[in-house]
């Protein structure tokens, strides 16, 4: 046996619910292209649980569950309450959180199919709620309860600032959940797959998901895009400070993908997003920052900007904490963990891969006292 570090290129299950084919993404067959410019990402759920698009009357009812479901326990709010703000990250918050969730679901190990998507609702509801109250909480602010009759993009805002969003902040959070929504076998997807074939509960697979996510080579990357970009802090200084990053042989957040050739089909559509809101909103150069660095890599490096380095523009320019990157990057891709889950479920066998071992043979025992 030998290892392929990293796993790459290594085809470790069958799949019926995203894919990338020749640079292209795809959720059950349908282009991102298409979904990020025309659906609700309740209309991407429903299709990443459901395997098929909504009709318009089981959208609203999927809707209506997803806001129905919204308030968490009290007694979650409490531990939010209790959390040290100026010590703990936001993405220790939601790992802890989701898990503490379990505790208080009376389903949490129940493992009929009808249990689990009564749970996938509640905690696709309920992290946006977590998220939201604790970025409240941690400002000496109260938790804004959720609205019955708004989006999840709307929703989420809504408790996250305590005031009704405009259009386009709605329409860039939906079209960032869209697009984060799910990216085949990524890392913390895989992790939930792992966790969950032992028949552990979506609660564990859902908080181990979160732990992989946590890392800067995954979710946290657009967290580090905006700290280099804070870094850099002026248009002028942007390509001096990329250079000398690279003649230090030090990486560049944001740039390339690993199963990407020719560029991230989804960066495109955030790039776009960034150029509205930071015009709208007066920040103009995180965009042009962005651009620049973008060309100078792709010309150096033949790297293109992946999804998580305009992502990072887009957020800032809605007034959103930076440590809160991440933290909404869950609240989408908790969608594809459990369509993965789900599917895990239904077809289940332990995930055992082996090992090549490098390390010595034939040794001899020595006893303690001669050692």
């Amino acid at each position: 046996m030998t290892a392929t570090k990293g796993l790459e290129g290594v085809v470790a299950t069958q799949s019926s619910i995203s894919s990338i084919i020749d640079d292209q993404l795809t959720y059950v067959g349908y282009r991102i292209d298409d979904l990020a410019e025309n659906s609700s990402f309740e209309e991407v759920v429903y299709l990443l649980w459901n395997l098929k698009l909504p009709t318009t009357a089981e959208l609203e009812t999927f809707k209506q569950e997803l806001a129905n479901n919204m308030e968490v326990p009290e007694a979650v709010i409490e531990q939010l309450r209790s959390f040290d703000v100026s010590k703990v990250h936001p993405m220790a918050v939601l790992r802890t959180s989701i898990s503490l969730l379990g505790l208080y679901d009376d389903e949490s190990d129940v493992m009929e199919e009808q249990a689990n998507r009564r749970k996938a609702i509640r905690l696709q509801a309920r992290i946006a709620t977590i998220v939201a109250a604790f970025s409240r909480i941690r400002q000496g602010l109260e938790p804004v309860k959720p609205l019955k009759d708004v989006s999840y993009a709307e929703n989420f805002l809504y408790m996250l600032n305590g005031e009704k969003p405009n259009d386009i902040e709605v329409e860039a959070i939906n079209k960032a959940l869209v697009l984060h929504a799910d990216h085949e076998l990524n890392a913390s997807t895989f992790t939930a797959r792992v966790c969950v074939a032992t028949l552990s509960d979506i609660y564990s697979g859902i908080t181990a998901a979160i732990g992989a996510l946590k890392g800067p080579l995954h979710g946290g990357a657009n967290e580090a895009v905006m700290k280099m970009l804070s870094e850099i802090g002026s248009e002028e200084n942007a390509l001096p400070f990329v250079k000398e990053k690279l003649a230090n042989k030090e990486k560049i957040m944001g740039m390339g993908h690993r199963v990407y050739r020719s560029g991230d089909p989804r960066a495109k559509h955030l790039k776009k997003m960034s150029k509205e809101l930071t015009a709208l909103t007066g920040q103009e150069k995180w965009y042009n920052m962005s651009v620049q660095i973008e060309d100078y890599i792709k010309q150096e490096k033949g790297l293109p900007a992946n999804v998580d380095f305009y992502s990072a523009s887009v957020y800032h320019s809605l007034g959103i904490d930076h440590d809160l990157f991440t933290p909404i990057f869950a609240m989408s891709r908790v969608s594809g963990w459990i369509a993965h889950i789900l599917e895990q479920y239904s077809n289940n066998r332990l995930i055992r891969p082996r090992a090549e071992y490098v390390g010595p043979n034939t040794q001899a025992y020595v006893s303690i006292e001669n050692r």
